[in-house]
């Protein structure tokens, strides 16, 4: 195997081993070095953490490949309900017969299971996982990485895919604004009596929103939803801590019978909720995908999305730039990648950012005016119209990866 190839890409998770793939279908070989063991990610069982995987993305994954694999795994979105602590004024976002749906859920695990076998089958894919990256290099001809085992690798362009914590971003001394929401997600899997109906319900509270997204049957035909409950951190510990029946009793609290009797929960996690953007997603020999370059909230499901649009665009810079002659590090290439996503990354964090603001704040009467507002979009088509392409990921000038 060589050590040298076009990408070094750090990180293996959903976005980096997706653009690992993406670039091998273009003839772009990578070493791809991702520090988890991906049995453990992978491992059996239905823990709730699951992505909603937009009509765009939905392409991607079709154009490089794994929509074979995923198709059957996969619950379509058929609509979206918004509603204001489950008071009248809900509002509904249904596309009409011949439009689709307005996404896909699937449990990460199924994700992960799909991007790794088709990366153990390329051979223009090197992977490295369980392996630490000790030192990191990137000069005028070229980067390179050096492995706890003693493994160099190296090649034209590092990329940075690591997460919202990325020691490579870190390292590079790269300008991230940030900010701390003081809440923490609540992930579990539930169980319950009645269908939902494919229906993805978001229904916020001063404390955040409580989304319920819908899942695939399991084997035994029992309805299962994936539920994303923002609390404060101060109360984190100790929702974490109820039993299995108080906890489904807050929960029942939050959500009425929309769903009949909640029959079980699986194991809960969580995670903390923050705000990040880097002034610039490039420097010499370097670009960000993904959280490494822009961390949302959740409360729109667009974070696994914004991140494989950074992959069809990268994929596309690149592929483009090595038909005219030109070397994956180059810095015209960089630069296209900078200007075209730069921009769109940053609207969809302001938008989300902004969201989750105005609906965290308390009290009747911001309530009602949220409701009004929220009426007023139920009664206008259009509007609807263009929230509704806005979550399939389709407005925009998108990559053609990503375009049916």
């Amino acid at each position: 195997m060589s050590n040298t190839r076009d990408l070094l890409i750090l990180g293996g998770g959903l976005v980096g081993m997706t653009l690992a793939l993406a670039a091998a279908k273009k003839g772009i070989s990578s070493h791809v070095v991702d520090r988890a063991d991906p049995a453990e990610l992978t491992a059996e069982g239905f823990d709730g953490r699951a992505s909603a995987i937009s009509t765009a993305s939905w392409n991607l994954f079709t154009n490089i490949g794994l929509a074979g694999r995923l198709e059957h795994h996969g619950c379509p979105i058929a609509s979206i309900a918004v509603s204001d602590q489950m008071r009248p004024g809900r509002l509904d976002f249904t596309p009409a017969p011949d439009e689709g749906s307005l996404g896909r859920m699937f449990a990460n695990r199924e994700l992960r299971l799909a991007l790794f076998e088709a990366a153990a089958a390329e051979p223009l894919i090197a992977w490295h996982a369980k392996a630490d990256v000790i030192a990191r290099q990137r000069g005028e001809f070229g980067v390179s990485a050096t492995l706890a085992d003693g493994q160099a690798l190296s090649a034209s362009l590092m990329i940075a895919a690591e997460g919202r914590r990325s020691p490579t971003r870190e390292e590079a001394g790269l300008v991230v604004a940030k900010w701390d929401y003081t809440h923490r997600a609540i992930i579990a899997g539930l169980t319950h009596e009645n269908s939902h109906q494919n229906v993805a319900w978001e229904i916020f509270y001063a404390a955040g929103p409580f989304a319920l997204l819908p899942m695939l049957d399991d084997a035994q035909g029992r309805h299962r939803s994936a539920l994303v409950w923002t609390v404060n951190e101060g109360d984190a510990n100790g929702v974490l801590k109820l039993s299995d029946r108080a906890f489904l009793s807050e929960v029942e609290k939050r959500m009425g019978d929309i769903f009949g009797a909640i029959t079980s929960v699986a194991p809960r996690s969580s995670y903390p909720l923050g705000f990040h953007h880097t002034a610039r997603i490039t420097a010499p020999r370097l670009a960000l995908v993904g959280d490494a370059a822009h961390g949302i909230h959740p409360i729109a499901g667009q974070g696994l999305n914004l991140g494989l649009r950074d992959v069809g665009a990268l994929a596309e810079v690149l592929a483009e730039g090595m038909r005219l002659g030109l070397e994956p590090g180059d810095a015209q290439l960089l630069a296209r990648y900078e200007n075209w996503r730069g921009l769109d990354a940053f609207t969809v964090a302001l938008a989300t950012d902004g969201l989750t603001r105005i609906f965290g704040i308390p009290g009747r009467t911001a309530s009602a005016i949220r409701r009004l507002g929220m009426a007023g979009i139920q009664r206008t088509p259009a509007l609807k119209h263009w929230f509704m392409d806005e979550a399939r990921g389709v407005t925009g000038d998108l990559p053609e990866l990503l375009k049916a």
